[in-house]
């Protein structure tokens, strides 16, 4: 299996929404609706059926790096958004229909052909990605353009994005170019840049991330769990307190009965 996903530089990003383009036009997908949000240049707010990639506009009253600039102290973050198929991922794990397959690339794969729109997979997943389109009911998401890949093509993102934020290949390489970056920023002074999801000791709830981040805040500030945990990995924890519950069950019941004889 070749492990191939995404490493999205933030501090590289200009929210050109190049990437969310390229990705609806290659993967034929229908648009979000022209109407106004007041989400900033946010059009699209969120990922969903039919946003696979978006491009979050973040306003902070923070200078980026520390250092005050002609803004004063303020900063853009911005940052290209999409699903993470992770190693443990919620939406395949909890599918009865088989419809999310892992594929050779190690991305995770949602066969529409197959799905039967239960909506077990939208609950499950930590980062909010999966969604039904309300005109078919079927499950979408990112397939991390799985047709470009066998044909040895990059994503239309990656391929489309002009400063080189969205990268794609290797897992390990990229890893290590990530690594590098971060150093490299570090050096430059912005001491608050990190890698989110790169490290799988680092997620043990998905037990890593096929697509990561490079960030500057925390990640609640990208919309991004602290903590993702994909629900199968708590099942021992609610067995547990199913366990307890029905001991207490009983020996309520047991009590119940005994102040009855007395």
């Amino acid at each position: 299996m070749k492990q191939r996903g995404f490493f999205t530089d933030t501090t590289l990003c200009i929210g050109c929404k190049a990437c969310e383009v390229a990705c609806k036009e290659w993967n034929q997908l229908p648009d979000d609706g022209f109407r106004f949000t007041g989400m900033s240049y946010d059009n699209t707010v969120e990922l969903g059926a039919s946003t696979w990639r978006h491009v979050a506009f973040i306003e902070r009253p923070v200078p980026l790096g520390g250092q005050e600039t002609g803004l004063g102290n303020f900063s853009w973050l911005f940052m290209s958004d999409v699903c993470k198929h992770c190693a443990r991922a919620g939406c395949l794990e909890s599918c009865p229909t088989g419809a999310i397959v892992r594929t050779e690339f190690d991305s995770v794969f949602v066969q529409p052909d197959v799905c039967n729109g239960c909506g077990y997979c939208v609950v499950s997943c930590p980062f909010g990605v999966i969604d039904r389109r309300a005109d078919d009911g079927v499950a979408w998401k990112c397939t991390l353009c799985y047709d470009r890949q066998k044909d040895d093509l990059e994503p239309a993102c990656a391929k489309a994005c002009p400063t080189d934020s969205i990268k794609f290949g290797d897992l390990l390489e990229l890893r290590l170019i990530a690594e590098q970056r971060v150093q490299d920023l570090h050096t430059r002074g912005v001491t608050e840049a990190y890698l989110y999801g790169a490290d799988p000791a680092s997620q043990p709830g998905t037990e890593g991330l096929n697509a990561f981040f490079l960030l500057v805040d925390k990640p609640e500030v990208y919309n991004l769990p602290r903590d993702p945990v994909a629900p199968a990995n708590r099942s021992e924890t609610g067995w547990a307190t199913l366990a307890v519950a029905g001991l207490g069950m009983v020996a309520a019941a047991i009590g119940a009965v005994w102040s009855t004889r007395r």
